[in-house]
């Protein structure tokens, strides 16, 4: 099979790889759609086992952003970058020379932190371009770690889901198993503690397990089991892929909505979840508090104020692919990529013929 033939393109507009022997730096930045704006994205840096792996999920990212930014109404198209992380840590330079090959894409991708990156890295990044987000704020400007803005949108997508699904205004009492407790899942915890919710956590990590059952007093799990918990929701906050033919029929939740990307590993699933009457709540919807913030510190002349507001509507556009689903009788996730691929059609058609 050819890559253009591969499923995981989808028609991405272009696919960059990037070697510098000197530093080590090994990354892919993929552009999916520049239609509604340039492809924004963070950059991941992870120790996959293979190229072929940070491929494909730089492909899946990628496309996610562009829905993801969409749906958010952003004026941003969708991209992502991978860094081919080994055991060693990483050279001083890195994410400078990282920084230079974002440059080298004259604006058409815009990067900010993800999983394995840190705001530190993009100040290094800023010193060779200006296409990046993710910077400290100033004066209660927009900007600054968007992980607590993705915190943010998920609990009150959380929290919209059980009031469809279960007809409850209130979580208190609730129970919610969270899956991976970094900077977005132990926020999320607080943010579901204070709100009454008895927590079941899982992660790798036993440094920030303990800090979460001190903190909140949540039940640990192993990794293997936290998926399927005796709990009314679960929020998956790690890697993706998780809800797939062999796990969907053993989940007991009836509420799913977390920051993971890609959770579902086809589209399939989409539709398990549906005849198991559990109400998913679609991860770039849900999560989209991040690029929330990125894109509005990024635009400029935007306040902390600017990114809450725009946060505020996640919930609503739930309850719109909730209502859609229900309606004509189709799964969240296809009824959240026809919404996606609307606003994405309807701004490409928009560009000049020159740019289509």
């Amino acid at each position: 099979m050819t890559f253009f033939e591969n499923s995981a393109w989808q028609g991405h507009e272009s696919i960059h790889h990037f070697h510098d022997p000197h530093s080590g730096l090994k990354a892919i930045i993929a552009i999916h759609s520049t239609a509604l704006g340039p492809a924004a994205g963070g950059c991941r840096m992870w120790p996959y086992d293979n190229e072929a792996e940070a491929t494909r999920d730089v492909l899946r990212l990628s496309r996610g952003m562009t829905y993801k930014n969409a749906m958010a109404g952003l004026p941003l198209g969708g991209g992502k970058a991978v860094i081919l992380s080994g055991i060693e840590p990483p050279a001083d330079d890195l994410f400078t020379v990282f920084g230079r090959c974002v440059e080298s894409l004259d604006g058409r991708y815009v990067t900010a932190e993800d999983v394995g990156v840190t705001m530190e890295n993009m100040r290094q990044v800023k010193q060779v371009t200006d296409f990046v987000a993710g910077l400290p704020s100033k004066d209660g400007s927009a900007g600054g770690d968007p992980s607590p803005w993705t915190a943010d949108g998920v609990f009150l997508g959380i929290r919209a889901a059980v009031q469809h699904r279960m007809g409850k205004t209130s979580m208190d009492g609730l129970k919610v198993a969270v899956q991976g407790i970094g900077k977005v899942g132990y926020d999320l915890c607080r943010q579901l503690h204070s709100a009454g919710v008895e927590l079941v956590i899982s992660d790798v990590n036993e440094q920030r397990l303990q800090r979460a059952r001190e903190d909140f007093g949540a039940h640990v799990v192993a990794p293997e089991q936290i998926v399927f918990q005796e709990v009314d929701v679960l929020s998956p906050c790690a890697m993706g892929s998780i809800l797939d033919a062999d796990s969907i029929p053993d989940i007991k939740a009836v509420v799913i909505g977390g920051a993971a990307n890609n959770q579902l590993a086809t589209e399939e699933d989409g539709q398990r979840l549906t005849d198991r009457n559990i109400l998913y709540a679609p991860d770039y919807v849900i999560n989209g508090g991040g690029i929330i913030s990125v894109s509005m510190e990024y635009m400029g002349d935007r306040s902390a104020a600017d990114v809450h507001t725009q946060i505020a509507h996640i919930p609503l556009r739930l309850d719109k692919i909730f209502a859609a689903a229900s309606k004509q009788q189709k799964p969240t996730n296809v009824i959240a990529d026809i919404m996606a691929e609307a606003l994405v059609a309807e701004g490409a058609s928009d560009l000049p013929v020159s740019q289509q």
